[in-house]
């Protein structure tokens, strides 16, 4: 007898084919049959006339590595119908964590990983010691970690030993089961490499059948040429490139979205192995110090006290916009999520008129105020570009994101609404109400497009024998609710979500289960952390 049947859904598999009427059924965690009227019972059955079942989301691009282990019932993320996480973007991982330097890579995450403590690991280890949680977990090491952890923050290339002490840390990982790595050339330390460095370790990616994600070196001014730069990587190492959180930044910028697009397809169209993601609003975040220029990076909190400093930072944002953010409409754009010392919902323009200060002064004393820690909004895109790309078919969805919750320690400050919404939004605003794509298709960019991009072949569609990570839907209610002003507010619609085979949502209500597992790159492909990895 089956474990489970889902009755006469509206069943949307992933694969960007028309909607049918089918039953479902679940055994040991696994889809055991679709047919149009399955004739036998199961231990327990759903009736899910006049919804949408779907293959369980894939979140292909977040940073949930800073959270999940403070908050592994996975709220805001299970919520949203995610049943699978992609952690360790940007550059950022939480591993390796050399001995003696667990506390420099605290303190270097610190505006994004507040709350969490930081202990000596390699990455076998930290993988080994991934806590129980409601959704699977997909692991990259991060390239400013690599980086952090051979030379620090210096802004040189890396000598034969360094490169070799990074090259090995990499395989470690790979040879862990990672799938792969991650860049984050907006910022120190990643901005200091240039892109030999990262071919070197793209060979190590190469031998190992791993795969490559990158926010790219400028989102603004350079984009174009970042763009190119992610996709020479990809196509000189032979290896699949994931370009994360695509967009164009600035207001000097806005309006491109055609060409980048244009270029993506024209490395795919000669062989180029290259994927995008994108979160569905115009609103970005990062720590409040990555606005300033690089050079004031090294040393930041004693010269940034400095007036002939800060007179040099105020010259160069006239001239050129915020660093990777290009030029902003005001200091409006620029909100506060969470901060040690500022109020969170306040923007640096509104700072600046309750202190009778510059904003930039403003800016730089919390920065001081708070050793870097404090972590921000900015309002850089234009609706029109975020249009254009949430519609382009090979471009996923990622929330960019930790998975938080609207209680405990995760549940401060006022961070991205995207932490909760990003999914609902692309199914209800941009599919339903706007008509920018069909829902199929709309699905398949968070199913079976992003399986396909993270090679992941047991997962993403359904079909009998896949795992049974599925979510059901209202796609007439389905909506993020959550807002800048209020972030914290599961959206509407989600009704069942389950992880390999287990019921984590029921009802709209989070059962308490933990099912979900840690997958680990087996080759070229991804599989559960239970099956043995080749040798």
């Amino acid at each position: 007898m089956d474990d489970l049947l889902i009755r006469g859904a509206t069943v949307i598999d992933g694969s960007g084919s028309a909607p049918r009427s089918l039953d479902v059924a679940v055994r040991d965690g696994r889809i055991s049959a679709v047919e149009s009227r399955r004739t036998e019972t199961a231990a327990q059955e759903i009736d899910a006339s006049g919804r949408v079942l779907a293959p369980g989301f894939i979140d292909i691009h977040t940073h949930s590595d800073f959270t999940l282990p403070l908050n592994p019932l996975a709220e805001a993320k299970i919520r949203q119908g995610v049943t699978t996480e992609v952690v360790g973007n940007c550059g950022f991982s939480v591993a390796p964590a050399l001995p003696g330097k667990a506390e420099l890579l605290a303190h270097y995450l610190s505006a994004s990983a507040p709350w969490l403590p930081f202990t000596e690991t390699d990455f076998a280890g930290y993988m080994a010691a991934w806590p129980d949680i409601a959704v699977n977990t997909v692991m990259q090491v991060g390239h400013n970690t690599l980086r952090l952890m051979a030379m620090g923050m210096e802004n040189r290339a890396p000598n034969e030993s360094e490169l070799r002490h990074m090259q090995q840390m990499l395989a470690e990982t790979l040879d862990a089961g990672a799938l792969g790595m991650s860049t984050g050339l907006f910022t120190p330390p990643g901005l200091y490499a240039e892109p030999e460095e990262i071919r070197s370790l793209g060979r190590v990616l190469k031998q190992h059948g791993a795969r490559y994600s990158s926010h790219i070196r400028d989102e603004s001014h350079g984009v174009n040429e970042a763009v190119a730069e992610a996709i020479d990587i990809g196509e000189s190492c032979g290896i699949h490139v994931q370009i994360a959180h695509l967009k164009l930044s600035g207001i000097d910028s806005w309006g491109g979205a055609k060409q980048l697009l244009d270029a993506v397809g024209a490395a795919r169209a000669r062989g180029v192995d290259v994927h995008c993601d994108q979160y569905p609003y115009d609103t970005a975040s990062n720590p409040l110090r990555f606005l300033l220029p690089p050079w004031i990076q090294d040393a930041m909190l004693a010269r940034l006290a400095d007036p002939y400093i800060r007179a040099r930072i105020r010259q160069k944002l006239a001239e050129s916009g915020f660093t990777n953010f290009g030029r902003l409409e005001s200091w409006a754009d620029i909100r506060i999520a969470n901060s040690p010392t500022a109020r969170a919902g306040k923007t640096i323009d509104e700072l600046a008129r309750e202190r009778g200060q510059d904003p930039l002064d403003v800016a730089c004393d919390v920065i001081i105020a708070d050793r870097g820690a404090t972590r921000i909004l900015v309002r850089s895109m234009s609706e029109e570009d975020v249009q254009r790309i949430v519609a382009d078919p090979l471009v996923m969805i990622g929330s960019d994101g930790p998975c938080v919750a609207p209680y405990g320690i995760t549940g401060q400050g006022k961070p991205h609404p995207r932490l909760y919404g990003t999914f609902p939004r692309v199914l209800g605003h941009y599919s339903r109400d706007l008509d920018l794509l069909g829902l199929p298709q709309a699905v398949f960019k968070m199913t079976g497009g992003a399986a396909m991009a993270l090679g992941l072949t047991d997962r993403g569609t359904i079909a009998e024998g896949k795992v049974a990570d599925l979510v059901i839907f209202d796609p007439n209610v389905i909506a993020d609710q959550a807002t800048y002003d209020d972030p914290h507010q599961y959206p509407n619609g989600i009704e069942t979500v389950i992880v390999n085979g287990v019921t984590v949502i029921d009802r709209g209500e989070h059962t308490g289960a933990l099912p979900g597992r840690l997958l680990r790159r087996r080759g070229a492909i991804l599989a559960s952390s239970s099956e043995p990895l080749p040798h």
